[in-house]
């Protein structure tokens, strides 16, 4: 759906980090697109075209999906609810365990934000192996609403994040594949 200026101008724009974190990563610094207002609405346009009369909700799984998830849901004029890592937020709440390359991590969501049979829209900035995003979608699924879609700023095509996340039978987008 991006146009093919909307992504020339977001290549130009992130820039690549070789050897970060770690040697052999080239890391993707999305911050460049923070420093141009224009190019910003013109993300949030694209994303919030993919989701528009699709979605009751969105949810942003923290934190740098809350950096397009707000306002994605803001141009959709729909509820934004916080995915969190596990311990931020007072209850009630529920929460997913899933497993990282080593050892595993904890999301959470409140309970109540969200209700039975609305549809969910789960977006990060990211989609690498899906799995932090694979446990949004259940955290989502246990309160009874529907992970209809999903959308990333990037997928990282080579780690297989959107083969993952096809159980959930729904539309992933993303606006770059790297």
């Amino acid at each position: 759906m991006a146009s093919s200026e909307l992504i020339k101008k977001l290549e130009e724009t992130i820039e690549n980090i070789p050897d970060f974190p770690i040697p052999g990563i080239h890391f993707k610094d999305i911050c460049p697109i923070f420093l141009q207002p224009k190019l910003y609405e013109e993300v949030i346009a694209d994303l919030a075209s993919f989701s528009r009369g699709k979605v009751d909700v969105v949810c942003g799984i923290e934190s740098r999906g809350y950096l397009f998830g707000i306002a994605i849901a803001v141009a959709l004029d729909v509820p934004f609810v916080l995915i969190r890592k596990a311990g931020k937020l007072p209850p009630p709440f529920i929460g997913e365990k899933y497993d990282l390359e080593y050892g595993s991590a904890e999301i959470e969501m409140k309970t109540g934000h969200i209700k039975q049979g609305q549809r969910v829209l789960i977006h990060d900035d990211l989609l690498a192996t899906g799995g932090t995003t694979e446990a949004a979608a259940k955290l989502v699924s246990k309160q009874g609403a529907i992970p209809s879609q999903f959308s990333f700023l990037i997928n990282l095509k080579d780690l297989n994040g959107k083969e993952r996340l096809k159980t959930f039978q729904t539309e992933v987008y993303s606006v770059l594949e790297y």
